[in-house]
């Protein structure tokens, strides 16, 4: 598995991680398949992990934990992230404590804000103050953010002295490139890595789900990503995935995941609820694009009209 330096932190990761939301309510997937997940990825070369306390108000970082107990915390770069509900200086102390006990660690290798207070309620001086103190502490490797904007990472980094953002972690994928017109330029020039979450779109790029196939007994029934007009416009752009992963005795998720790993400055992180789904997922970057692959599907990308995703 090749690797790549997240942000100017020295840390090397996996040129591809592995997501473990699905330790959660949200995805209904097993713990113990979840975990299987994490260490098939592991066998094929993934040392590159996320996952948050929000997940399941701290379940998905406990499953997470007895994974790392099994395989050795040493062969993993650990993620995690600290919600809304945290962010004022104390709590945040607190929270990070507490992530670092439910995953048995010492040390966080990446510490994120979750998102930045929408009602700015809390000053972002003393969540970044705070987060500074634990690196300087040696608790935490380095700091991260997920779903900042530009003007979010200019004012979170002019709060920082001793040290600077490594990461913004954003939903990114081909029918999903909003950060495109600001935030991904900003983070390339300041070398900030974008970790790219919800690669797949949550499944709508793997060719699983169709108009009148929709994925059911999760969150994604109420998605707006799955409404029938979207999943329509989306089956043109599986059709070109479709051609292209034919060309490469491929698979359509593996398609759409190599285009984003293939970008400069990305690294997803595509979650898995089984070891299938990871090595899929983690097999997705053992062939190369070419361009006139990227150009068909980028093309195809751009006549998709979706009716209302967020960013």
């Amino acid at each position: 598995m090749e690797h790549t330096t997240l942000g100017k932190s020295g840390i090397q990761v996996s040129k591809v991680g592995i997501g473990v939301w699905q330790a959660s309510d949200d995805w209904k997937a097993k713990d113990a398949d979840v975990i299987k997940a994490v260490e098939k990825a592991h066998d094929l070369g993934v040392n590159f992990v996320d996952t948050a306390e929000g997940y399941g108000m701290g379940h998905s970082e406990s499953v997470l934990g007895e994974a790392l107990k099994q395989m050795g915390r040493e062969n993993f770069v650990i993620a995690t992230k600290v919600n809304g509900a945290h962010l004022r200086y104390d709590e945040l102390q607190r929270a990070a404590a507490a992530s670092a006990k439910r995953l048995g660690v010492k040390e966080i290798d990446l510490y994120q804000v979750h998102w930045p207070d929408p009602w700015e309620q809390i000053p972002l001086k003393y969540t970044m103050k705070a987060l500074e103190k634990l690196y300087l502490e040696g608790k935490i490797r380095a700091i991260g953010v997920s779903n900042f904007a530009v003007r979010d990472l200019e004012e979170a980094r002019s709060y920082l002295s001793r040290t600077d953002i490594v990461s913004n972690q954003l939903k990114y994928n081909l029918i999903q490139r909003d950060i495109d017109d600001e935030v991904t330029p900003y983070c390339r020039k300041n070398n900030i890595s974008i970790i790219a979450y919800s690669p797949l779109a949550q499944g709508a790029l793997t060719g699983k789900y169709s108009e009148g196939n929709p994925p059911k007994g999760d969150f994604r029934e109420s998605s707006p990503v799955f409404a029938p007009g979207n999943l329509s416009q989306i089956a043109k752009l599986i059709e070109v995935l479709s051609s292209v992963a034919k060309e490469h005795g491929r698979l359509v998720s593996q398609v759409a995941l190599n285009w984003v790993a293939s970008l400069p400055g990305f690294i997803p992180i595509p979650g898995a609820k089984n070891a299938a789904q990871a090595t899929e997922n983690i097999e997705a970057v053992d062939f190369q694009l070419t361009r006139q692959d990227i150009e068909k599907i980028e093309r195809a990308a751009e006549l998709v009209k979706i009716d209302y995703l967020p960013t």
